[in-house]
């Protein structure tokens, strides 16, 4: 694994936090462009649409290292300062998600057991006809004021209020993405992991489609 660092503390920094209609920040380049072709050879094989809980995939060294930074009491009072929220007594779920299918992106909030999304993406060469994640001023996706780009490096985070809408077009093909989310109690960590994990089995034995939940379709 490279000792470079796997994130960009300044890019973080530099980021305009936007506080309408939600509260919300993008990074991009929070993957250094140094090690983004490490991360991605280390990215874990996911077999089909969907999230996948880190639990049920297997991932090279610095893939696993980004992860585990995500999820670190350092990351959590970084986001917390940035964002004005205090995270770091808070718990957290991560899922990946490899692929995405025609049913994916539909328009929506999060669970409100989710206190902040963050989203990772990884998709080198992504090309903006393809269409990016849609920030939304309503629950119509051509309502938008602002689309972020699944592109390699580029960070998205935002606050969980109910006003927070968000979807995207469809879009069939592989669309890389880490989910981090800071949730209310441990309690919503357990239903998380149960779904997720339900949920991987289920596409593993059956293709699975029609099992994955709407939420998270990012």
């Amino acid at each position: 694994m490279t000792d470079r660092p796997l994130v960009d503390f300044a890019a973080f920094d530099a980021a305009p936090v936007v506080r309408a209609p939600f509260t919300h920040f993008v990074v991009p380049n929070f993957v250094p462009d140094a090690v983004l072709a490490e991360i991605e050879h280390d990215f874990p094989e996911v077999p089909k649409r969907g999230s996948f809980p880190m639990s049920a995939l297997s991932s090279g060294a610095s893939f696993t290292a980004l992860v585990e930074y995500l999820e670190s009491p350092a990351a959590a009072a970084k986001f917390s300062e940035k964002l004005g929220l205090d995270l770091t007594q808070k718990p957290t779920t991560m899922t990946i998600r490899g692929y995405s299918g025609e049913q994916d992106g539909r328009v929506h909030t999060d669970s409100r057991s989710k206190l902040v999304t963050v989203l990772l993406y990884l998709n080198r060469g992504w090309k903006p006809e393809d269409g990016g994640l849609r920030l939304l001023n309503s629950d119509n996706l051509d309502d938008y004021f602002d689309e972020v780009l699944p592109a390699a490096g580029t960070l998205l985070a935002f606050i969980n209020t109910e006003n927070a809408w968000h979807g995207h077009k469809p879009f069939v093909g592989q669309r890389r993405s880490i989910q981090l989310n800071w949730v209310v109690s441990d309690a919503a960590v357990r239903r998380s992991e149960w779904r997720h994990s339900l949920s991987a089995k289920i596409k593993r034995w059956f293709g699975g489609g029609k099992a994955q939940p709407a939420h998270g379709d990012y």
